[in-house]
């Protein structure tokens, strides 16, 4: 029997206002090793000192109020983390602050980090940052075109997950290549945080109280 390994991520890449995919069509989600929440908190600039416990639908809530008042423009507005093993989850609704190149660098001293994007009205992302260092970061529909201190470290888990980090050799596999990353290059990318991270980013990670704060506007 053949495993889908895309199985555990394809929620993540439902339409917006679908029930099995409760973040929406902009989001992004950061994986912090050996952080805890409150510390990832701090890194995002939240003026709280340890946050506050919200439910994901709470969250949501905040986050739909933010946006209606500043119109988008500068994200969510707030961060919620759950702790996962011995990573930190962030979960950026409309945001996209963790998958910024200057922020990124920011985030990740002293420790290893992990972001994915979603962003229909853009592009999606993917970066791999550590002690202050992006490693490789690219976007999923194209994981040939990489950036990065050591942008080809990740090259063999890329190939286990079915992100080539080479450009195909003929048209054919080319067209076949773009077919199927635009379809589920979100999900593969996810696949690949979690061989990193060893954090399978599954539902249920957001059953649990979420320790919340708000983003510091100069990270927005």
């Amino acid at each position: 029997m053949t495993t889908d390994l895309l199985a555990p991520y394809r929620w993540l890449q439902g339409p917006d206002g679908s029930p099995q995919n409760p973040l929406g069509d902009i989001y992004c989600v950061s994986f912090f090793g050996e952080l805890d929440p409150v510390e990832v908190l701090r890194r995002f600039g939240s003026k709280e000192a340890s946050g506050r416990e919200m439910t994901f639908r709470e969250l949501d809530e905040e986050v739909f109020e933010f946006v209606e008042e500043t119109g988008g423009g500068q994200g969510g507005g707030y961060v919620g983390v759950v702790k996962a093993g011995t990573w930190s989850v962030a979960i950026e609704l409309w945001g996209w602050c963790a998958t910024s190149w200057e922020t990124a660098t920011m985030l990740s001293r002293g420790c290893e980090m992990v972001a994915v994007g979603r962003h229909d009205y853009a592009e999606d992302s993917f970066i791999y940052a550590v002690d202050g260092t992006v490693v490789t970061s690219f976007t999923p529909s194209r994981p040939c075109d990489r950036h990065g201190g050591d942008a080809n470290r990740l090259n063999e888990l890329m190939h286990a997950v079915g992100l080539p980090p080479q450009e195909p050799e003929d048209d054919a596999k080319g067209e076949e290549l773009w077919d199927d990353l635009s379809e589920h290059g979100l999900a593969r990318v996810f696949a690949l945080a979690a061989r990193i991270t060893d954090v399978s980013l599954t539902p249920n990670l957001l059953d649990g109280p979420l320790l919340v704060g708000a983003i510091d506007e100069g990270l927005s």
